[in-house]
């Protein structure tokens, strides 16, 4: 198992993509913690896993925190370090509430500004809350999602492109940092997962076709992609990996 007797903490644990980085983590032997603002989703997801896997009382946790709140942040990782002797693993992905389909030119500040100002607060506070448990016991693992690629001049994708960028100065400025304590910080960087969008979305099979087409393999990465590939990066298979993105785009972006 590669992630065995590890803990993870994965925000946004119940969205389409978290939950399924938490089943993967589980099955290669983690414990995990998921967390997200609603709690319904959260205990569905907790109880599906732990009765999917056979997982024992504890391996598979939910807890309702606000990924943007800094006090619920930093308590919730006191509690599972307190609980678990430690945090081997922090990944964030929580939405950005990002605003697409708006020129730049049309769109309020706003709009521009949120995804920007959320995913810079909720990655900063919840790699934060991490390292400072992290650095004691000098190892550890921070994963981020999404990463900067080329601009689309196809698409009006507002703040977003901008908000992954400053993620990854934020991911750069952390792997200096936290390098001489043993943590790790990457990036998965993606080109838009396919199975997240749902079948009944207006235009949902154009964007699908069209984010397939401009791949080099001709397909699309899926959410269990992002998970195996997290899985890995989150191991000690992948030690000497920190400050840069795992390419998971198909080709997409070339490197």
């Amino acid at each position: 198992m590669l992630l065995k007797d590890k803990t993870a903490v994965i925000y946004g644990g119940s969205g389409a993509i978290g939950s399924v980085v938490a089943r993967t983590f589980v099955r290669e032997g983690a414990r995990v913690f998921i967390a997200a603002r609603t709690p319904a989703p959260l205990e569905r997801v907790a109880s599906e896993i732990g009765a999917e896997i056979g997982a024992e009382s504890g391996v598979i946790e939910s807890a309702v925190v606000d990924a943007l709140d800094e006090a619920a942040v930093d308590a919730h990782a006191d509690d599972v370090a307190a609980r678990a002797g430690g945090i081997d693993i922090s990944f964030n992905l929580i939405s950005h509430n990002d605003v697409q389909g708006t020129p730049l030119a049309e769109m309020s500040f706003a709009d521009f500004h949120q995804p920007v100002e959320t995913a810079l607060r909720t990655n900063f506070l919840t790699a934060r809350a991490a390292a400072r448990h992290m650095i004691p016991r000098r190892s550890g693992v921070i994963l981020m999602f999404g990463g900067y690629g080329d601009p689309h001049p196809d698409y009006s994708l507002g703040g977003l492109q901008v908000a992954f960028q400053a993620v990854e100065a934020l991911r750069r400025q952390l792997a200096a940092e936290l390098g001489q304590y043993g943590i790790r910080a990457l990036t998965l960087q993606t080109a838009g997962i396919v199975d997240t969008i749902p079948e009944d979305m207006e235009g949902g099979q154009a964007i699908v076709e069209d984010t397939v087409r401009r791949t080099l393999l001709k397909r699309a990465a899926t959410r269990e992609d992002v998970a195996n590939v997290a899985a890995f990066a989150a191991s000690d298979r992948a030690r000497s990996m920190t400050a840069t993105a795992l390419n998971i785009t198909c080709g997409t972006e070339v490197g």
